[in-house]
């Protein structure tokens, strides 16, 4: 197992590479000059400074040197300044990426909540109406973006019934049940669409283990339906399942870019717009990175997550 560990580790390391060579052309391919963004309007045409400034970013540099020096910064956790405010980028990355954190974990436990039974009801009585009906919620949660669920919400509960707050955000710190509060729509907006998935993929699993002959015989000896379901079949459905929620977990940072900008909250994927529309180059490329070893880090806690639910994975 410690050798699967390592060598899992081990594959991360080309791609964070990859990750950060692409992070790092992103200053070349957006339009704009850092060092201009910098000086403003007001200094840009004072030509001493400008080179001064593009000396201390280090831009006079050829670019291999320019991503050595930006490579080494980044990996003694130095990220650097934001064009924007001049503050440090990983000051903002703290404060920020826990909001982000709630938001995927309280949408991702709202989709397995609403998924697994929905798909273990499906599998178990297929064709019935609870199927049908669940098949086509399942199916619109699919189709309906989460931009336009997430404004549909903000009409009807928040606007129209007045239940929950439009947008905002609250620390958890500060008021636990506000913070919750202002947290619902968001991840109701950002968790139906991987329910709706996770769902279907149930049931597909689960229909297709019960009919395997184990759980033929497990009938057959007399056990009740319940325990067949859920200790020896639902176990082994789950495998695909897994597989699904780490393809999503990139899905679900994703958006949170949209989710976040909707309903105002102070997360790193509204950061990232606001970053991009500002053209605030370090902070772009420190959220690229962040995120990618974000979902790589899911994708390994997957693999060691396929390991505890199916024995073979360990023997192998």
């Amino acid at each position: 197992m410690g050798e699967y560990f390592v060598g899992r580790v081990l594959q991360m390391v080309p791609v964070l590479l990859l990750v950060s060579m692409i992070s790092f052309a992103l200053l070349f391919l957006l339009p704009g000059d850092p060092a201009l963004l910098i000086l403003g309007d007001q200094q840009a045409s004072n030509q001493q400074a400008y080179e001064a400034l593009r000396t201390e970013l280090g831009l006079d540099k050829p670019v291999p040197i320019q991503y050595l020096n930006w490579l080494g910064k980044t990996l003694r956790g130095d990220l650097g300044l934001s064009t924007r405010d001049r503050q440090p980028v990983v000051e903002g990355i703290r404060t920020r990426l826990p909001v982000t954190l709630q938001l995927a974990s309280l949408s991702m436990l709202l989709a397995l909540a609403l998924a697994l039974p929905a798909g273990i009801i499906s599998a178990v009585r297929p064709n019935s109406w609870w199927d049908r009906i669940l098949s086509v919620v399942a199916l619109a949660g699919v189709a309906i973006p989460n931009f336009w669920l997430g404004i549909l919400l903000i009409y009807g509960l928040a606007i129209f019934a007045k239940l929950l707050p439009p947008s905002g955000f609250v620390p958890f710190g500060e008021d636990p049940g506000r913070n919750l509060k202002h947290l619902i729509l968001p991840s109701i907006t950002l968790g139906l669409g991987l329910a709706a998935v996770l769902m279907r993929q149930t049931r597909s699993s689960l229909l297709e283990v019960l009919q395997q002959d184990y759980i033929v015989t497990a009938r057959a000896k007399g056990l009740a339906s319940r325990n067949v379901v859920l200790r020896h079949a639902l176990k082994n459905a789950l495998i695909p399942v897994i597989t699904i929620i780490g393809l999503q977990i990139g899905l679900l940072f994703g958006g949170a870019v949209l989710t976040e900008s909707i309903f105002s909250i102070p997360g790193v994927g509204r950061w990232s717009v606001d970053s991009i529309l500002q053209r605030d180059f370090p902070v772009v490329q420190a959220v690229c990175l962040i995120l990618a070893l974000g979902v790589l880090s899911v994708n390994l806690l997957t693999d060691f997550v396929y390991a505890f639910v199916d024995p073979r994975i360990r023997r192998k």
